[in-house]
């Protein structure tokens, strides 16, 4: 087998590489690439909906579902689950192979109807996809809530939308709660969106007209990412770190040296990596510059909430600036593939 560039950051470090939103050919092309896992976001039925191959085999096991169900929002959760399930078939032999250690494949559902309820209502129905099925949840008040019922009912977990230090360490304390009696607990992660977070602060800092060099702000996600990496490991916490929301090749190559696992697209970040095949150096743990984290500090109100350990309440976590960025995307996707729904309901 020919070494990818991913291949030996396997080798080199702790660091994983996982794929993000692919469809059937995209994974086996990303696992062969040395991917162990992969995320799928609510955007995913609309990518397949539309998608120039996937299209046809999307719109087959649409219409089958609309046939049966009356509910566009119900129908787009269903092809979603199958849809997903699909995919991770791809990965079973991942994970038996490494029992239940990777191989997992995660997907996050309605992001219009994110309160406790329907969360585990539809964690549960993607749950029954595949054993290696892990059931994304975004770390709000009412997520929280959600996480703690799944992770009791044995069910994996990636905690998603977490932009704030305080996010993660919540995650850990509700892992803490959850498995205090249990002999086998799920795998349970956190996925810190660390190039969400840079493009909002980028996007932050323009509208406040602040001045600050562009190579301080391009440090911003990541230095909240070595923060929550080193105080969940400082605890002993079992809860793992996930990269997420990755805008450039930097959001996988900074992490490099972590223990965790990062997410990224294929075409435009993935084929990037393997095709300029870079050294494998550790820069996660290079030290950040007080007089980055000082200016960060000094002049990005939104940065600091973010880094300080009490500086967001749980209350807050919905409405916090990146977490919106990041779910108005998802809810954008979301309403175009329902739309296309209804106007496949009402020309059948």
């Amino acid at each position: 087998m020919n070494k990818t560039y991913f291949h030996r950051v396997s080798e080199l470090t702790p660091t994983r590489f996982w794929i993000n939103n692919v469809t059937r050919e995209e994974a086996d092309t990303a696992i062969a690439a040395g991917a162990v896992g992969c995320t799928q976001n609510p955007s995913y039925v609309y990518k397949m909906l539309v998608h120039p191959v996937e299209s046809p085999y999307a719109l087959e096991k649409l219409d089958a579902i609309i046939a049966n169900e009356s509910d566009d929002e119900i129908v787009q959760e269903i092809l979603q689950q199958q849809l997903v399930g699909e995919v991770a078939k791809h990965f079973l032999s991942l994970y038996e192979a490494s029992k239940g250690k990777t191989g997992y494949v995660s997907v996050q559902g309605n992001p219009f109807r994110e309160d406790t309820e329907n969360i585990v209502r539809n964690a549960r129905m993607n749950r029954e996809a595949g054993e290696n099925i892990m059931c994304k949840v975004p770390v709000t008040e009412d997520g929280l809530k959600a996480i703690e019922i799944l992770i009791a009912e044995g069910i994996p977990i990636n905690a998603t939308e977490v932009m704030g230090v305080r996010q993660a360490m919540d995650v850990c304390d509700v892992y803490d709660r959850a498995t205090r009696d249990m002999d086998n607990p799920p795998a349970v992660y956190y996925s810190h969106i660390t190039g969400i977070y840079d493009e909002y602060l980028k996007n932050y800092a323009k509208e406040k007209q602040i001045e600050i060099s562009d190579d301080i702000l391009w440090q911003a996600g990541m230095v909240i990412a070595k923060k929550v990496h080193r105080l969940t490991k400082e605890r002993g916490s079992a809860v793992g770190f996930i990269g997420g929301g990755a805008r450039g090749l930097e959001h996988f190559t900074e992490m490099v040296g972590a223990d965790c696992n990062i997410t990224i697209n294929w075409k435009g970040t993935a084929d990037k990596l393997i095709e300029q095949n870079l050294p494998v150096v550790d820069r996660f743990h290079a030290p950040v510059s007080e007089g980055v984290l000082d200016e960060l500090l000094e002049k990005v109100d939104d940065f600091t909430r973010g880094w300080m350990i009490n500086g967001l309440e749980p209350a807050e976590y919905e409405e916090f600036g990146p977490v919106v960025l990041f779910r108005t995307s998802f809810e954008k996707s979301w309403a175009a593939a329902r739309d296309m729904i209804a106007e496949r309901r009402a020309n059948q």
